[in-house]
């Protein structure tokens, strides 16, 4: 290559050439190949009615945000969106805009277990020892969710 580039030939010449042959020969397919990719990689917002639908979920469970996996199927079949989709919106919104209640921060640090299925309820201070965070802050009116009837 010292030799070459002595003489003053340019070692890299064939390669620019091979480069512009396959550009020529290629074109067309590498630039469908970028916008395919581009597609795939689109980031921006989830459709109007998508949204719509997950902030409406949000909103009668902001107490505890967190869908079952039966609740993120009806969630994706309902808004036409992947699982995955789902998944990413929920960790995002509670990231973003949820904050824990005093009461859910001690419900988790005293470590809220589920009551034995066939022990009778123990309730202290109108509330059900051993309920599962996720049952202490359901709001009533979302039926068997609701433990805290006023």
């Amino acid at each position: 290559m010292e030799a070459e580039a002595a003489l003053g030939i340019d070692p890299c010449s064939d390669d620019k050439e091979l480069k512009k042959q396959l550009l020529r020969k290629y074109s067309g397919c590498l630039g469908n190949l970028r916008k395919e990719l581009c597609k795939k990689r689109k980031k921006g917002k989830l459709p109007k009615e998508a949204r719509q639908k997950l902030l409406s979920w949000w909103e009668l469970h902001y107490r505890w945000p967190y869908p079952s996996e039966m609740e993120k199927i009806a969630l994706a079949e309902s808004t036409g969106l992947e699982q995955k989709q789902i998944n990413n919106w929920f960790i995002n919104q509670r990231k973003r805009h949820w904050k824990p209640s005093e009461e859910m921060q001690f419900a988790v640090m005293d470590g809220f277990h589920p009551a034995l299925p066939n022990a009778p309820a123990l309730y202290v201070d109108a509330r059900l020892v051993g309920a599962t965070p996720a049952m202490f802050y359901a709001r009533p009116e979302h039926g068997a969710h609701g433990l805290w009837h006023n």
